[in-house]
């Protein structure tokens, strides 16, 4: 997210994530970020802030991961935004998510209705939110995800959201073209165990494990081939072809449950190629200390692509008028006291938060 609203040409003024490694990698290519935990830190002063980012965990509420929805501490972490937003008043809030947000259930209802009325009775804000597929922004990637955009100025609250975007080859082929192994992270490629690749190597491109035969399944794949509609068409070991749009990369990158195969190569794909999927441009570097992390910081991240497209919308809104003439202000201290005031910028800045 951050890196779309610096691409955008904003400022970020204070970014906090847990995870040590993507703290590394946003060092590394972004500026300076706070690790730690975000309920136990103290909100920055933060000077006529802009924009208030956030990324709250998405495991809670997704369908592939625990869907525990609140009952799981993470699921709480929504309200820590509250707290920063009392305090710093931004102009306008961004909020991305998963689909599964919008049927997760509180004590008092629906989880997304709960952040809108605090978000507006509370707070003051005018609140929209969209399910939207990424591809239709040119991501080339079905990722479909919300995206929430609250601004104070009622006028504004229904023109927020980019526009689509047509006639823009989304392919594999077209994605993927030109990567060399010069590229940074393109020799990474997660360890599969042999049986992964045994039968991740025998499936042809644009299929999935449904194009095997039946003699060659392990039992447990025969099982749920004899009973499919039991285990809802899962859809094991895909591999799509150089013509399609690629689907969604998560951060487990499971080679059973997503389609990471590679189309032409009997390898899945490496940190490289997903993070051209994921709209990263070929000098944004990934770190970490195992090359399973940035596997997990690329699929735990908003696309570059679409964040800024959310940017260069919000721009209209906190400036009335586009903004002309941008730089990038970097902060170079490698310790940034929370507590010390930020001096007020002409640019547009935002803050982040993600968990």
């Amino acid at each position: 997210m951050d890196l779309g609203f610096v691409q955008a040409g904003y400022d970020v003024m204070w970014a906090n994530d847990i995870d040590e490694d993507a703290c590394e990698t946003y060092r590394h290519n972004i500026g300076e970020i706070i690790h730690g935990d975000v309920s136990k830190l103290d909100v920055p002063k933060v000077e006529d802030l802009d924009v208030l980012t956030a990324g709250f965990p998405c495991q809670p509420f997704s369908n592939a991961g625990s869907r525990k929805g609140t009952n799981d501490p993470r699921g709480q972490l929504y309200q820590q935004t509250f707290k920063f937003i009392e305090k710093l008043k931004p102009k306008a809030i961004v909020f991305e998510n998963v689909r599964g947000i919008l049927s997760t259930k509180t004590e008092n209802g629906k989880l997304i209705d709960e952040i809108v009325d605090t978000l507006t009775n509370q707070y003051g804000y005018h609140v929209s939110y969209r399910l939207l597929n990424f591809s239709h922004f040119g991501v080339p990637q079905n990722r479909i995800r919300v995206i929430l955009i609250a601004v104070k100025n009622k006028n504004y609250s229904d023109h927020l959201f980019p526009e689509v975007i047509e006639d823009k080859d989304l392919s594999l082929q077209a994605t993927l073209k030109g990567i060399t192994n010069k590229l940074p992270n393109q020799t990474e490629l997660m360890r599969l165990n042999p049986q992964a690749l045994h039968y991740g190597s025998m499936i042809p491109e644009g299929g999935s494990w449904k194009d095997l035969p039946y003699d060659v399944l392990p039992e447990r794949w025969k099982k749920i081939r004899d009973n499919m509609e039991k285990y809802h068409y899962p859809n094991f070991f895909r591999r799509y072809a150089r013509n399609e749009i690629q689907g969604t990369i998560t951060a487990a990158f499971k080679p059973e449950n997503a389609g990471v195969w590679h189309p032409t190569k009997d390898r899945i794909f490496s940190v490289r190629e997903i993070a051209r999927i994921q709209t990263f441009p070929d000098d944004f570097v990934f770190h970490g200390r195992t090359i399973k992390s940035k596997y997990q910081q690329i699929g735990n991240s908003v696309p570059p692509f679409m964040a800024k497209q959310v940017a260069e919308q919000l721009k209209h809104y906190i400036h009335k008028t586009k903004v002309n003439t941008l730089k990038r202000i970097k902060v170079e201290s490698t310790e940034l006291n929370v507590n010390q005031p930020i001096h007020k910028q002409k640019l547009p800045i935002s803050l982040s938060l993600m968990d």
